[in-house]
């Protein structure tokens, strides 16, 4: 693993200057799973009182993508070129349940789309949570990169587990 790229020599948080790399098609996969409980999924799938909630987490999704460089102080604004979302309600076993929320992001530039996918994701769950709390607080959720293309570091993609 490399040095720390948004940090100069001397400790200080910095933007990393990407003017000098070439521009290449870059793209990304992330994917935030929120777990619930059965009657939360029974409920979104019956239609929640607050409206269509994976309409609302889908155009979250979107709309996060493109403000992640208002969001993350050293992420660069690019030029999204698609962002695609896939949500998936799903039983959990006999004492969960869940929604998958990947977000796929594409650019042509000089760094990558990793943070776009990612913060994608997890905005699409934290909608999710924000719509149903009011019958089940005690969902939660992790994030995770499943892929990454494009750049120097080429080609990327989690393993099994």
């Amino acid at each position: 693993m490399s040095g720390l790229t948004h940090l100069d020599a001397q400790g200080r948080a910095h933007m990393v200057d990407v003017s000098e790399k070439a521009p290449t098609t870059r793209e990304a996969t992330a994917e935030a799973v929120i777990e619930m409980a059965p009657a939360t999924l029974a409920l979104l799938r019956e239609g929640a009182p607050k409206g269509d909630v994976l309409a609302v987490a889908r155009i979250a999704a979107i709309q996060a993508t493109k403000e992640t460089s208002r969001l993350i102080p050293l992420c660069h604004p690019l030029p999204l070129s698609k962002v695609s979302v896939s949500l998936e309600a799903e039983e959990a076993g006999p004492t969960g349940a869940q929604v998958r929320v990947q977000v796929t992001a594409r650019c042509t530039g000089p760094t990558g789309v990793e943070m776009e996918a990612l913060t994608g994701a997890s905005v699409g769950a934290l909608t999710l949570y924000d719509m149903l709390k009011a019958v089940d607080r005690g969902m939660r959720f992790t994030t995770q990169l499943l892929s990454k293309s494009g750049g120097r570091s080429g080609e990327w993609r989690r393993g099994p587990g």
